[in-house]
């Protein structure tokens, strides 16, 4: 039998989250501390994440060639997403838990606001501005680039999968390092898009491989929130520095 070879990949990133409804309040109110009790990797979907999650069945059905397999980060918000988005939609062959696919870990800098982290850790504040978002790596955190040494890994096992299409339900920073590392962005190019474009919540971003090159195809769709009347919500994540 002829195994299969991956010729699409979809990147979900989960619905909203009661962090990232947390996190904003917490900037828009100038706060330092983001009011969140729950740890990162049990941080659930809110109410308008879960109507959005559900609204992912849409695009799934639609699909000339639904997933036959799935990888879900760890973490609840991403579990949800991806078990609200098939409830009404297609069966998926396989779904695969993968803590590869875990958000971004921010060390020391966790849940802190950007105005926290310039008060509280005012010598972090100056490593960022000087090393850049891509290399640095808050204490007991990650960087971009470590995150993209993981989803290397991720992608070294991911690619070989017996099927056409697969698709990855994680979070903001894998979708977008996710499209980096498959299209050849350098830190530069990678820096430019990532300023110019958001990885909206319960997004649909595909990419196609034509035997040669993997091709972005869309980034960030969120057509199916608007078709059903679900909320269309702009989260960038949690921030360690002031926007710029």
């Amino acid at each position: 039998m002829t195994r299969m070879a991956l010729k699409e990949l979809w990147l979900v990133r989960h619905g909203e989250s009661v962090g990232n409804v947390a996190a904003t309040g917490a900037e828009v109110a100038g706060a330092e501390v983001i009011a969140l009790e729950d740890r990162d990797a049990d941080v659930p979907l809110s109410a308008t994440g879960i109507e959005q999650a559900r609204a992912l069945a849409t695009p799934l059905l639609e699909a000339a060639e639904t997933p036959q397999i799935a990888w879900l980060s760890p973490y609840v918000r991403a579990q949800q997403t991806f078990v609200l988005g098939v409830e009404n939609g297609p069966a998926i062959g396989q779904a695969l838990t993968d803590e590869r696919l875990r958000d971004r870990e921010l060390g020391i800098l966790d849940l802190l606001t950007w105005r926290g982290v310039a008060a509280r850790h005012p010598e972090e504040a100056a490593r960022r501005a000087r090393l850049g978002k891509y290399y640095h790596r808050p204490p007991g955190g990650e960087s971009w680039a470590d995150v993209s040494l993981r989803l290397r890994s991720f992608l070294h096992d991911a690619l070989d999968a017996d099927a056409r299409v697969g698709l990855v339900v994680a979070h903001d920073a894998v979708v977008m390092l996710l499209v980096a590392l498959l299209t050849g962005m350098d830190e530069p190019r990678l820096m430019q898009f990532a300023a110019a474009n958001t990885v909206l919540n319960a997004s649909v971003t595909r990419l196609r491989f034509d035997g040669e090159r993997w091709e972005l195809i869309d980034f960030s769709d969120v057509r199916h929130l608007a078709e059903l009347g679900a909320e269309i919500t702009v989260h960038p994540g949690s921030p360690d520095v002031q926007p710029v």
